[in-house]
């Protein structure tokens, strides 16, 4: 098994690669980190700090927890972790819990309403807090899964980029794990024992289809070695001349540079 110092690097030259490639930070940025008490957040919130320190410019982090008030929610353990790590932070306190379980009917899944809710909230508490960008948690293995639940379920090509401006277009969105490992982040977060609070909301219920495309592309890597990051390479290496949608390319005014002959009278 890796060494804590080894997996700690690993992380922070996938997080340094994905913050120069897609640009993510700048001079002065204002940056809301948003935690959500998992692995993946606690990481990228260490990572972001990490950076502030060493970077060669300077940018502010703010961390914010959303307490949706689900029951059994341990209110106390963010704040005494945030408070000890000596970093600007935020409890949003907002009952999107009753709101999800009255308008969801029973049986079926509340992720999607409640991540609906919570982007809503976060977004309007970025702007409250004067940050002009956000920062999710998502890694590699959610970008790759994504796409393929999109491109089975949905019909479409689609998945998490790693950076994006909101629908108003006044907040930049970033995923600075974008190019890590869940399994490197598992590591990482058992080394450091980040204090783990699981969503009691949606943490129990089985998303059949997210669980099937996770399974099989952990297949895969078994199968075939470094498919992942294959398949996060082909991500970043589109031709949309070579698929099919109108949209992208002009197919209609596409004409070839040979002249057809004209048949003689």
């Amino acid at each position: 098994m890796e060494t804590q110092k080894q997996v700690t690097k690993k992380l922070q030259r996938s997080v340094a690669e994905a913050i120069q490639q897609f640009s993510m930070i700048e001079e002065r940025d204002r940056i809301m980190v948003c935690l959500s008490g998992g692995k993946d957040s606690y990481a990228m919130l260490n990572m972001l700090m990490h950076f502030q320190k060493v970077a060669p410019i300077t940018f502010d982090i703010i961390a914010v927890n959303l307490d949706q008030k689900q029951p059994g929610f341990p209110e106390e353990v963010l704040p005494n972790y945030l408070s000890n790590l000596k970093v600007d932070y935020k409890i949003i306190e907002k009952n999107t819990y009753k709101i999800v379980m009255d308008k969801t009917p029973e049986g079926k899944t509340t992720c999607s309403l409640c991540s609906r809710l919570r982007r809503g909230t976060l977004y309007e508490a970025a702007k409250d807090l004067n940050c002009n960008k956000l920062a999710l948690g998502h890694h590699r293995n959610d970008i790759i899964e994504t796409f393929f639940l999109n491109f089975f379920f949905a019909g479409k090509m689609e998945t998490m980029p790693p950076k994006f401006k909101n629908d108003a277009g006044d907040l930049i969105v970033l995923r600075p794990l974008a190019f890590c490992k869940e399994s490197d982040i598992e590591v990482y977060s058992n080394y450091m024992q980040f204090p783990i609070i699981p969503c009691n909301l949606c943490g129990s219920q089985e998303n059949l289809q997210r669980k099937k495309v996770k399974q099989m592309i952990a297949d895969w890597e078994t199968d075939f070695p470094n498919r992942n990051a294959i398949m996060m390479n082909a991500l970043q290496n589109v031709f949309p001349s070579h698929l099919l949608d109108h949209n992208l390319y002009d197919f209609k005014n596409l004409e070839s540079k040979i002249e057809t002959p004209t048949t003689p009278n």
